[in-house]
């Protein structure tokens, strides 16, 4: 397929966004210069018969498809099934955080294991041959609802996590099954550290204040912990992958890098000052934290084991922050040294927000203890 145009149903579609960066779900953008547009997926839709028979979308009906969003690893379009009028979303993976070869395959696996919970999007066709755009494909439910507020929608978060951490997994289930999840994320933290710290520009004194923070998670996930009963958990929990609705079930979406784990990294994840700080101002205090804590045990008590949720969330919550820090430390010293942009204006400020003396001293006293 030619890369600069594309003709679709009769129309014609060039490419003219050729550098644009748009933001992404880890707020960097290395997409392709010219990128997917949507006459190539109204194409891809109209040629492929496997996804016109499992959609059940009429011959010679012309769909209309819409860009999303485009970040480094996904795509994402929505287009009007033409007979039923339901929106669809068109998911193009770009790439994988979890190097995995077949990440489109996996994202439709983990969210057909979660769709008794009725929290997540029903997985409608795949495609993970990479035989017309080079790329994997995902059609799925487009879920309606508005992101989550921290002041206001902290109980409907507890029990989206708990109808999602209730479902059982079976055997073979085939998502990734960390042996220490704990510190796998450590593990995680050093590799992106080492990015900034082998930068030629990087600060000493934000160098020394992280790997002393590093120390301390080193010591909380030094005695490896294989959890006795494991869920499927979502590892990335910002407030726009939930969807909320006042009158319609409440949902969690971008399923990008599930595992088999522990409950308390996503409960950690929804947390943490990284997490709550990055898309709004909202930084959450001791007590908005304990009582989320209870209202998640509540609301999963009878349901499934919680075992020493509060140690462990405690744990995480640490070394969450720390993950935070060190991906941010990583952004600053690529985009600084021209190797990857960090895509706007708005996620630069906040990277360098995490790394400016406030924000440390925060997650030093509050979560570690100095």
């Amino acid at each position: 397929m030619p890369d600069d145009k594309l003709t679709s149903g009769g129309r014609s579609c060039a490419c003219a966004a050729k550098t644009k960066q748009v933001p992404g779900d880890c707020g960097m953008s290395s997409a392709p210069a010219c990128g997917l547009e949507p006459c190539e997926v109204e194409e891809y839709l109209a040629r492929s018969a496997a996804a016109r028979a499992a959609l059940d979308l009429p011959e010679g009906v012309p769909i209309e498809a819409r860009l999303l969003a485009r970040g480094e690893y996904n795509a994402n379009f929505s287009f009007a099934h033409p007979v039923t009028g339901k929106k669809l979303l068109f998911r193009v993976n770009l790439g994988s955080q979890m190097h995995l070869d077949d990440q489109i395959g996996y994202e439709a696996r983990a969210l057909a294991l979660l769709e008794p919970s009725g929290r997540t999007p029903r997985v409608l066709f795949v495609d993970p041959s990479k035989s017309y755009f080079g790329k994997g494909v995902l059609v799925e439910e487009c879920l309606p609802g508005r992101p989550l507020s921290y002041e206001t929608d902290r109980d409907i978060a507890a029990e989206i996590l708990v109808d999602v951490h209730a479902v059982a997994l079976p055997d073979g289930h085939g998502l990734v099954v960390p042996a220490d999840p704990l510190g796998a994320v450590v593990d995680e933290c050093e590799a992106m550290f080492r990015v900034y710290r082998r930068w030629a520009r990087a600060d000493r004194q934000t160098v020394r204040r992280i790997e002393r923070l590093f120390a301390h998670a080193r010591r909380v996930a030094e005695k490896p912990y294989a959890p006795a009963c494991r869920h499927i958990v979502s590892t990335e929990l910002n407030s726009r992958n939930f969807l909320i609705n006042e009158r319609l079930p409440s949902y969690l979406v971008d399923w990008e890098k599930p595992v088999a784990g522990e409950v308390e990294q996503d409960i950690a994840h929804f947390l943490a000052p990284t997490t709550t700080f990055w898309k709004t101002e909202t930084v959450l205090d001791s007590r908005d934290i304990d009582r989320f804590v209870e209202t998640y045990e509540r609301m999963a008590a009878g349901r499934f084991e919680l075992g020493s949720l509060r140690e462990r969330t405690a744990a995480y919550l640490s070394v969450t922050c720390l993950r935070g820090l060190t991906w941010c430390a990583m952004a600053y010293a690529q985009h600084r040294s021209g190797e990857r942009s960090v895509a706007d204006a708005y996620t630069f400020g906040k990277v360098e927000s995490f790394l400016g003396d406030s924000f440390l001293s925060l997650v030093e006293r509050e979560y570690f203890g100095f």
